[in-house]
């Protein structure tokens, strides 16, 4: 009698986690709330309204490297359409990755017609010394993309400096699987997470050695993520998280258990 109370009680919290509207939610009915809720992210608001300057030169060096922490991005998949973020877009590095739809509005020197998207890889910081409305345009709480010159060449002539633009989020199309960059030392073992597909950004991220359970891992910078452990000589999964959706996926056996620093391994896209 006891055994079958507690297997009902165990039903009946099965139940109550996944309710929808009063009834039992199907894994169809999950599977499609999910997706409603990573269009949400693209449709919400439509067009927004910013404005755009550029930094660099044609051949965008100076876009390279970057407080994302992608280094160079040609290899981490980005090349050239990339994007610094005001601090309000940023979001403390939660903006690493995500892509955006720009088309130059309001000014003589737009290509009307012409839209391109751009992946942020970068933070554009304030410049207190000067007026939001004059030269300080990345200042908070202004939404603002300092793009690289060969993405603003595809909008608008250059010689505008800066221009009004309308924005949207769209998802990232990659070519090949996640990047998961190794670094650090015996003891501590950090990841750069580059090349990743739909809201292409990370909220959190964990790692597992072929001899450990799940270990979660902390927020260096950018797309770095870290754990002070000795995982030498296992084989590493890693199960990264979505910012933007909530989206868990699970990598097993990224790196073989004779992983090495310095090396990059590729997972499947989220």
């Amino acid at each position: 009698m006891m055994r079958s109370v507690i297997a009902c009680l165990l039903l009946c919290a099965t139940l109550l986690v996944s309710v929808d509207h009063g009834r039992a939610a199907s894994p169809k009915s999950l599977k499609k709330r999910a997706t409603n809720a990573a269009k949400d992210i693209y449709n919400a608001g439509g067009w927004k309204q910013a404005f755009a300057t550029f930094y660099g030169d044609e051949t965008a060096r100076e876009t390279m490297g970057g407080a994302c922490g992608y280094g160079n991005l040609y290899q981490s998949g980005y090349g050239l359409m990339t994007a610094a973020l005001s601090s309000t877009l940023f979001n403390s590095g939660y903006g690493c990755g995500q892509c955006y739809e720009i088309t130059c509005t309001l000014s003589k020197h737009c290509y009307f017609g012409k839209s391109v998207v751009v992946t942020a890889t970068n933070l554009c910081p304030p410049n207190w010394s000067k007026p939001s409305n004059n030269g300080g345009w990345c200042n908070p709480p202004r939404v603002h993309f300092d793009m690289s010159k060969p993405a603003f060449m595809k909008i608008a002539f250059w010689r505008a400096g800066i221009i009004p633009v309308s924005y949207r989020r769209v998802p990232c199309a990659r070519s090949g699987g996640m990047n998961f960059k190794l670094s650090g030392n015996r003891w501590w073992l950090m990841v750069f997470i580059t090349n990743v597909g739909g809201s292409g950004d990370i909220k959190a991220v964990s790692v597992k050695g072929s001899r450990t359970g799940w270990i979660a891992m902390t927020r260096n910078w950018g797309v770095g993520f870290q754990v002070f452990k000795q995982l030498q000589g296992q084989s590493l999964s890693f199960m990264v998280t979505c910012y933007s959706t909530g989206k868990t996926t699970v990598h097993n056996n990224v790196a073989p258990a004779n992983w090495q620093l310095g090396s990059t391994y590729s997972a499947k896209q989220l």
